[in-house]
């Protein structure tokens, strides 16, 4: 099924072929150790490996890790990732070395049917952010076939996401696919009344996605930080130290927004951003001045949830509170819960701290889609081009035939 108008590999033959994959291992490590604290991201690529595989390609895996600047930093090697796939995969994953020079093509002509390798940190050539021609030719020469299966990256115009693609015949990867269908199915023609779940520290992060999906959902609620200048925007605070140019936008949002925006009733407050500040649950009309909104309340949680249990489509982009600290995470368990609980909807968490939120209270099974790129699926809520999708051939491109 092509993905959003996009060829996916299993629209083309890569029988025997060398294919080169961008796939997004930048999965977060144990401070101070070479350990992945989290390999979701590394298992979400599986599917296309396994597929290439299964049909005798020889495959170059291409990826990031961290921001090194262009510099190798041996924090950063993706030897790590690469043990950790070796143990999924059941296979020993070679080292491509490079990512540039001469190594990698050695490795590649090496290789036998079904085998696997991993070039080293894309990042650490500086060529990589900038989409130089040149990296992109040195990249593209290593297959037959480009598949795109970094949905988390998908936003950047970089070598190994747009400038391959110049090269090479470019296809979304399995788990690409999966990514721009389900957001696809919450934006294009839903099951309704479709909801829209949007937390985060400022309005000003958030507004264009609030402002494109304002007109596209019929009911949005609202939590995280931003709670503090919708409250302000409605006159039920003062907007005191709050940035002017965040309590307008949430004005003119209101004022403008064919969907029903729901803001809490009650909050969860404290006197400074710490973990063991001690909380206060308030209303809305109470908030003392300086107090620090750290999540919402329960009478809001339990509006919400009414919310989620009637929704047939929910779109979840940014917790409802600070969910990392225990005084502040009920808002954002009640929400997820909530979701879980509907088994008549399509949900989709999108957000890098949202899908933290709902792995860490083990309910990633219950949700129909938890979104690997939060940058990417922000820009895409956004009603944004993403240049790793547009690289891409069309469905009804029959170039590569």
């Amino acid at each position: 099924m092509p993905a959003a108008g996009k060829k996916t590999v299993e629209d083309i033959d890569v029988q025997d072929c060398r294919v080169l994959v961008r796939v997004d291992f930048n999965v977060p490590m144990s401070p101070g150790s070479a350990r992945i604290s989290d390999d979701s991201r590394i298992r979400a690529a599986l599917p296309t490996i396994s597929y290439l595989r299964d049909r005798g390609c020889r495959v170059m895996l291409c990826s990031h890790l961290g921001r090194p600047g262009g510099e190798v930093d041996e924090e950063m090697r993706l030897a790590p990732v690469r043990e950790r796939l070796s143990e999924l995969l059941g296979i020993e994953v070679v080292d491509g070395r490079g990512p540039a020079g001469a190594v990698p093509m050695k490795v590649m002509e090496s290789l036998a049917p079904g085998a696997v390798a991993l070039l080293e940190n894309l990042r650490f050539n500086k060529r990589e952010e900038t989409n130089d021609p040149g990296f992109a030719r040195k990249l593209s020469a290593l297959g037959e076939v480009f598949v795109n299966d970094a949905f988390g990256v998908a936003h950047r115009a970089h070598a190994s996401t747009v400038g391959i693609a110049e090269h090479l015949p470019a296809v979304a990867g399995l788990l690409m696919a999966r990514e721009l269908e389900m957001l696809a199915a919450c934006l294009e023609n839903p099951r309704r009344p479709v909801l829209a779940i949007i937390g985060g520290a400022k309005v000003s992060d958030k507004i264009a996605v609030l402002r494109h999906l304002a007109g596209r959902v019929d009911t949005v609620l609202i939590g995280g930080g931003m709670v503090t200048a919708f409250l302000a925007a409605i006159g039920h605070v003062d907007a005191g130290a709050l940035a002017s140019a965040d309590v307008e936008a949430a004005r003119s949002l209101l004022a403008v927004s064919q969907a029903r925006i729901i803001t809490p009733t009650d909050v969860v407050t404290a006197a400074e951003f710490a973990e063991n500040a001690e909380p206060h649950t308030t209303g809305v009309a109470a908030i003392t001045a300086g107090a620090l909104v750290l999540d919402i309340g329960p009478e809001t949680a339990g509006v919400y949830a009414g919310e989620i249990a009637a929704a047939k489509t929910i779109i979840w982009n940014g917790p409802m509170g600070v969910f990392e600290w225990p005084s502040f995470a009920a808002g954002t368990s009640v929400v997820a819960n909530a979701i879980a609980a509907n088994d008549d909807c399509v949900s989709v968490v999108g957000g890098g701290s949202t899908a933290e939120a709902v792995g860490a209270l083990g309910l990633r099974e219950r949700i129909t889609h938890v979104s690997t790129g939060g940058g990417a699926s922000l820009k895409y809520l956004e009603g944004k081009i993403l240049p790793g999708v547009a690289a891409l051939l069309d469905a009804h491109d029959a170039s590569d035939e």
